[in-house]
């Protein structure tokens, strides 16, 4: 892979580097984001951690990480085929129907296995406790605040093809059925730094962001060797953005990658965050 296709930023104290006109897809980086909104409303008493969801037997907690027993909508039998016929996405009341309609892989917390249709039910529940959209409660409750200004949720094809990298595949965003967040790798880092050094969450919400629930998986290739998942934090994607709280000062860099190699971005990461000590 070209260097210049390997794009990297970061954050130390108030100084952020990186081109900030650089355009990628923040793919799971965007399952930070909502846990951030979505702790903001449960600051502000307007949801709970640890209650039933209305009809259901899970907690937003457990959708947030990951141990609700959903299945993904990524693994139906339709979902492959869809995409390679460059369909457009199933829409919210088709995945609804899956929610309802697919039993459980475990009892709410009994287990841990990835799932978007969790974070597709999270974005849901903003949307509906905030009356807005869920780019525009990002905007207000998350990104505005930490001065994010040009980070976007992508709605069509052309976004994607607006990328650094463009799109081969002619993939829909809508398929990333919580929202795809888009931005430079500059902001990504300046999030996740303003995140986790900054007032935007109190300290009991920010410390249960980064509660960890271990989950066992092989690790070949890759800088680390043991995984765990808080709410929306482990990044499963060529986008990493980690911080480092116990460095002196604390930084965080995001490097962002064109390659199925999750590894490259992770080790470009660490590389970066060497440096600059």
């Amino acid at each position: 892979m070209a260097d210049r296709a390997l794009f990297i930023a970061s954050c130390v104290g108030d100084t952020v580097s990186g081109d900030r006109s650089v355009l990628v897809p923040w793919w799971s980086i965007t399952k930070t984001c909502l846990p951030a909104c979505a702790l903001i409303l449960v600051a502000g008493g307007r949801l709970d951690l640890d209650r039933f969801m209305l009809g259901r037997r899970f907690t937003l907690r457990q959708l947030l990480q990951h141990t609700s027993g959903l299945n993904c909508y990524t693994e139906h039998p339709d979902y492959d085929p869809a995409l390679d016929h460059h369909d457009d996405p199933w829409s919210d009341e088709i995945l609804l129907a899956q929610v309802d309609s697919v039993p459980p892989l475990f009892k709410p917390g009994q287990g841990w296995t990835y799932s978007n249709t969790g974070y597709f039910l999270v974005r849901r529940l903003i949307e509906q406790t905030t009356g807005a959209d869920i780019e525009h409660a990002l905007n207000s409750l998350v990104l505005a605040p930490l001065g994010i200004e040009k980070a976007f949720i992508a709605r069509q094809r052309a976004d994607l093809q607006r990328s650094v990298w463009g799109d081969e595949d002619n993939f829909h965003p809508g398929w990333v059925a919580h929202g795809l967040l888009m931005g430079s790798p500059a902001e990504a880092a300046a999030f996740m730094h303003g995140l986790f050094t900054g007032t935007l969450l109190p300290v009991p919400l920010r410390d249960a962001m980064r509660l960890r629930h271990p989950v066992h998986v092989n690790l070949p290739d890759r800088p680390w060797r043991t995984a765990g998942y808080g709410l929306g934090l482990m990044m499963d994607s060529v986008a990493a953005a980690y911080h480092f709280p116990d460095l002196d000062p604390p930084r965080t860099v995001a490097a962002f990658a064109p390659t199925d190699d999750q590894g490259i971005a992770e080790r470009a990461v660490l590389e970066e965050a060497a440096r600059l000590r």
